[in-house]
């Protein structure tokens, strides 16, 4: 018996954004944290932002009487990170923006990916609901990052 669809998940929406043809060259889909130096670099984090090492949070309850199935609903935490070296702040936040709008469209129903609002089959659906932008300069030049939030619901 499942305990949680959040595993099963993080895997679909990673292999949904690694399949993405626009995230194939010059972006790293990371699962969790930077294992390797990413200064230079433009990545995608699933279940990871630098404020916190919270990678998803879930809640569940019964799903009617008797106990035997369980709804879960859950948010996946993730990071987009995108650097320049140079001093252009408008050129890395239009591109972590455009990075976002490749992660919303990955997880929306297509006519080639009819099944990508329910992860591959992990969750009835999912769907990016949140965001916040940074914009740091830092000595290697301008970088803009945003963490998001993919939320799920389940029955396990």
């Amino acid at each position: 018996m499942e305990t949680s669809a959040v595993p099963g998940a993080i895997t679909q929406l990673l292999a949904i954004l690694r399949a993405r043809p626009e995230l194939q060259t010059e972006v790293l889909i990371l699962d969790g944290p930077p294992t390797i130096d990413v200064s230079r670099e433009d990545f995608i984090a699933v279940g990871w932002t630098p404020e916190s090492d919270q990678a998803a949070e879930l809640a569940q309850n019964f799903n009617a009487a008797g106990a035997r199935t369980r709804d879960e609903d859950f948010g996946i935490n993730g990071w987009i990170d995108v650097w320049s070296g140079g001093d252009d702040v408008s050129a890395v936040r239009a591109r972590v923006f455009e990075l976002f709008g490749v992660i919303e469209a990955a997880v929306r129903a297509s006519g080639s990916s009819p099944e990508a609002p329910t992860l591959n089959g992990a969750v009835l659906w999912a769907h990016l609901t949140h965001g916040v932008l940074r914009q740091p300069f830092t000595d290697q030049g301008a970088r803009a990052a945003l963490a998001f939030t993919v939320t799920c619901h389940a029955r396990i």
